[in-house]
């Protein structure tokens, strides 16, 4: 057996491909440098980190990016010796292309293809010898907000250019379906396959596949469609929002999928009542509104669906999934996501524990760890076997790059301790935060007027409390999580840990109340707020524990 997900925390949009015994897999990254990690596994199930694809400020210009911004939907193929992957910069300036013999890298400066617009760009390499890139936009004479077409065009490896005339080849396959997206062309025997996802990357998400005997169609759309789904499950089952799925087949000769799915936290707080006949049931909204209208609402004082979905929050982003895909009738048929299921027949691979503490003594950042947008300059170091900080103006309230340097939270419940010596002056502060995006986070940081915890929800901040704490050596700093209980602690020795406060309500550190399409994020962290400062923070160890539930 094995557990979903695969690779947990916020790593969304995967995709894979197979070379040899070994799987390289890549996820999205967003406003998150370095962009696109890039994983192996031998087994599908076990996977480690290479580091990441776009890891050189010359590659990914995040500067001033919007949260949930940045870099979206990667594809990664290999063809002859080269790992190419296809990905969007968000916004502006758009869809481009790096390539490398080593998945572990370096890869490429970016090649740019300024005559293609939207998002979601894959490569398809044919057994004779043509290559195709696809990719979804919205329709130039939408009907809707989320009407989207996928397009297909010829794609030379040898210049990386695109050939050829354009071909719109697919749209939603539902009446009303919005955002036709993740495009991804395989050809399995006599046919070439589609495999795209719809109904947006929430809880109606669901993934559709057509089949043509030609590459630019027409192409016919399963009726089973959608091949695979949670929608119809409802928010009480464990995973939701499964799709942008990518298929591989392992040297046993098994398909696999791997997709994007999330885990809501805790359980309803009241069973939902069954939905009355349509007849007795009055409109509550259209087929895919984000207020889940199309599922009907609770009668009588039973929570509404809303309140529900706010009540479980998703603090941990999309995730990566893996599942068995069988064929039937030509056709690929997914088996449901599960939290545990049957695992390939490959011989498991696993490879060697990850510690749980960062002493912080290799010479560069380990790959778990990122910074929010592209650092211009260095502002940490590694010296002495610890990280050091540099205070600079930037914070995170501002669409910045600050002192910060923040890996993922990846479970539920969670423990994250770290010891710190830093003497604030003015308005600096430092120490342990929990990130969302600019307007959404929680911080637990020294300052000049002791170590102070707060909340900023929707641009807002408020002090939750202060501890008058003017530590003359190192303060040890943590957080603990249960669901969306997040307490704060602090020690000045070793071992002797005072709660500060309440645990904090962690709903804001979730895409349901802060929106957007990432996780969230731990991070230490170091700022003068506004202000020139030759002042730095040390932190001695990182230590990241999952818990039981």
């Amino acid at each position: 057996m094995y557990t979903n997900p695969v690779i947990p925390g916020f790593h969304p949009d995967p995709s894979v491909c197979r070379v040899g015994e070994d799987h390289y897999l890549v996820t999205s990254s967003f406003e998150w440098f370095p962009g696109v990690p890039i994983f192996h596994s031998r087994d599908l199930v076990h996977w480690r980190q290479l580091g990441h694809v776009l890891d050189r400020p010359s590659q990914l210009d995040l500067d001033g990016v919007r949260p949930s911004g940045g870099i979206y939907a990667p594809t990664l193929r290999h063809h002859e010796g080269v790992f190419y992957m296809i990905t969007t910069l968000m916004d502006e300036p758009g869809n481009f292309l790096v390539t490398a013999t080593d998945p572990a890298g370096p890869w490429s400066e970016p090649v740019w293809f300024p005559e293609t617009r939207g998002f979601d760009p894959s490569l398809f390499f044919d057994d004779d010898g043509r290559a195709w890139m696809t990719g979804t936009r919205p329709r130039d004479a939408g009907r809707y907000d989320g009407d989207s077409e996928i397009w297909l065009r010829e794609f030379d490896p040898a210049t990386l250019k695109l050939l050829g005339e354009e071909h719109v080849i697919w749209e939603a396959a539902q009446r009303g379906g919005v955002w036709c997206e993740g495009p991804h062309i395989y050809r399995i025997g006599a046919f070439y396959y589609l495999l795209t996802s719809e109904g947006g990357t929430a809880e109606d998400h669901a993934v559709m596949v057509a089949r043509a005997e030609r590459i630019t169609g027409p192409y016919l759309g399963n009726p089973r469609n959608p091949v695979l789904t949670h929608r119809h499950l409802g928010l009480r089952h464990p995973i939701t929002s499964v799709g942008h799925p990518d298929l591989v087949r392992n040297a046993e000769g098994e398909w696999w999928s791997v997709l994007l799915a999330t885990r809501p936290y805790g359980a309803l707080p009241a069973p939902l009542a069954p939905a009355a006949p349509a007849e007795d049931r009055p409109h509550t909204g259209s087929a895919g509104s984000p207020d889940g209208g199309s599922r009907g609402e609770p009668a009588g004082d039973q929570p509404t669906t809303a309140a529900v979905r706010a009540s479980k929050g998703y603090n941990l982003g999309r995730e990566t999934f893996l599942t068995r895909v069988r064929w039937e009738d030509d056709w690929p048929v997914f088996d449901q996501v599960e939290p545990y299921a049957q695992a390939p027949s490959t011989p498991a691979r696993r490879w060697p524990a990850t510690p749980a503490c960062d002493h912080f003594d290799a010479p560069r950042l380990a790959p778990v760890w990122n910074h929010l947008r592209t650092p211009r300059e260095p502002y940490w170091n590694l010296a002495d076997s610890r990280l050091t900080l540099r205070l600079r103006p930037q914070s995170l309230r501002e669409r910045a790059a600050p002192s910060l340097v923040a890996r993922r939270q990846q479970h539920i419940a969670f423990a994250a301790h770290t010891v710190m010596e830093f003497r604030p002056r003015g308005e600096e502060c430092a120490g342990l935060v929990l990130f969302q995006n600019d307007d959404f986070h929680i911080t637990l940081v020294l300052t000049a007027h002791g170590l102070e915890l707060t909340r900023r929800s929707g641009g807002t901040d408020t002090l939750l409390a202060r501890a008058d704490v003017v530590p003359s050596g190192p303060l040890w700093l943590g957080v603990e999580a249960h669901g969306q209980d997040y307490q704060a602690r602090y020690a000045l020795r070793p071992g002797e840990w005072t709660d500060l406060a309440a645990p904090v309500d962690g709903r804001v550190l979730g895409s349901t109340v802060a929106g957007g399409f990432t996780g969230a994020m731990i991070g230490l962290y170091a700022s003068s707020n506004g202000h020139p400062s030759t002042n730095t923070a040390a932190f001695d160890w990182f230590e990241y524990l999952p818990l039981p539930g």
